[in-house]
């Protein structure tokens, strides 16, 4: 079966050179007529432009072949759906493709390689995502190394049973450098990853009511970020529950590790984070509850502005994050868009004073901090979580704002049945802020243990 569809039966070159995506896609496409199989990529690097997965075939990229992005976008399909965030419409392009398909993958321990290189970096342009999976059932990724996109590097929408193993992300040269994006997905598991970017490394999202993300496993990866590493909601019209993240790094993250959003009136509930190791990590841990349109993420299917919706049932454990002295600096994704300095870090929870987040557990936390912050240096005023409906001030906390932090290393803010257990901290730096910053807050135990060298 490998043997009858090899592309290079079909004509493909695989000499870096020619245009081998008529070849590739007639493959497929007889692989899928005749009850599936694997198409083999072997041997060379593949040019190629929009490619389309269908049911049963399994596109197979040995270790001896890199699968290669034409940098002519005339070689890609303008149907292949743009994602669901106001603001990146031009991402409508795409490298591989599938939709309303089952029983599909990319295996085999070769190369996919964006040709970042060849696409302009931002802007209402045409920058083709690698991977994007609509309305597929029963989807593997394995033993791949996924290099180089000129945008995101997978978008799964409104998929279930989807697994996502032992890949090589590295997709660091364009923004909007995401690693694994699963929106409405169902049944997802994602295990022995590493993942850099210069985005959010890995999003779970749900951008509309019928199609719930939930029952989702993140195991053994390790995360390198300009942005946030995991990144649960900011697009959260529905429901997002049931996940389990565990025993996972990070390192050199100049934005959040753990960050969940819940925004846009839906709910985020039921998850349970536990074996973090964090490395410079500018927020370890940020958790917030607010409403918002019209903003940078939000969802081209919300319409009006939402009532603040529901964030409950987190627990948060077994997590140590240290800085060290690359921390004392201010970072930038590529040369202007401040991502943090020691003023910003800390761990950060928040949300309307009358919809508080419920049921949030922190515990066996050891944070190092670098500190070093002057108080005196900060605004006065912390501005509130805002209900977005009705008239505001100018300035209020949300997503991106306020960059600063009133506490050291914990700045909470009403959280209802709130405990904090076995917490240790420890500061690099003499810091002239409060250690901690709880507001609000019902607490139903409380261990804090600040130490001072």
């Amino acid at each position: 079966m490998t043997d009858k569809f090899d592309v290079r039966k079909y004509g493909a070159k695989g000499d870096g050179l020619s245009v081998d995506t008529k070849s590739i896609q007639a493959a497929i496409d007889d692989c899928h007529q005749a009850g599936g199989g694997y198409v083999l990529l072997h041997g060379g690097t593949f040019v190629a432009g929009t490619i389309r997965l269908k049911s049963n075939v399994y596109l197979q990229i040995n270790p001896s072949a890199v699968l290669l992005a034409n940098p002519d976008i005339r070689d890609y399909s303008a149907d292949t759906h743009y994602n669901r965030y106001v603001n990146e419409q031009d991402m409508d392009k795409c490298f591989i493709y599938a939709e309303d398909a089952t029983n599909i993958g990319i295996v085999g321990k070769g190369t996919i390689n964006g040709n970042a290189d060849f696409f302009p970096n931002e802007g209402t342009i045409d920058r083709p995502m690698m991977i994007r999976i609509l309305r597929c059932k029963n989807v593997h990724l394995k033993d791949l190394k996924l290099y180089n996109t000129a945008a995101w590097t997978t978008a799964f929408l409104d998929s279930e049973d989807i697994w996502c193993e032992n890949l090589d992300i590295r997709n660091e040269k364009k923004y909007n450098g995401d690693g694994l994006d699963f929106d409405g997905c169902q049944n997802v598991f994602v295990s022995n990853c590493s993942i850099l970017g210069t985005d959010d490394n890995l999003c779970l999202q749900s951008s509309s009511r019928q199609y719930p993300m939930k029952n989702v496993h993140i195991t053994n990866c390790h995360f390198t970020s300009i942005c946030a590493a995991i990144r649960i909601g900011l697009k959260s019209i529905g429901e997002i529950s049931n996940v389990v993240i565990q025993n996972c790094t990070f390192e050199n993250v100049w934005r959040e590790g753990i960050k969940i959003e819940c925004t846009e009136g839906g709910s985020i509930s039921d998850i349970v984070v536990q074996g973090m190791v964090m490395r410079n990590v500018s927020r370890p841990i940020f958790i917030l509850l607010n409403n918002r349109l019209d903003v940078i993420g939000s969802s081209i299917s919300l319409h009006t502005m939402p009532e603040i919706g529901r964030l409950e049932r987190i627990t948060i454990s077994n997590v140590i994050a240290t800085d060290d002295d690359e921390m004392k600096n201010i970072h930038y994704r590529f040369t202007d868009d401040m991502m943090g300095s020691p003023q910003f870090n800390g761990i950060r929870v928040d949300a309307h004073e009358s919809y508080p987040i419920k049921d949030l557990v922190l515990s066996d936390i050891m944070y190092t901090s670098i500190g070093g912050v002057d108080g005196q240096s900060i605004p006065k005023e912390y501005p509130k979580v805002w209900d977005m409906r009705f008239e505001h001030p100018e300035q209020v906390s949300e997503n991106y704002y306020p960059d600063w932090s009133r506490a050291t290393f914990l700045d909470i803010r009403n959280v209802e049945r709130l405990t904090l257990d076995r917490v240790r901290l420890r500061a690099l730096n003499k810091d002239t802020r409060p250690s901690t910053f709880v507001e609000n807050s019902k607490l139903v135990s409380h261990d804090i243990v600040e130490y001072v060298d």
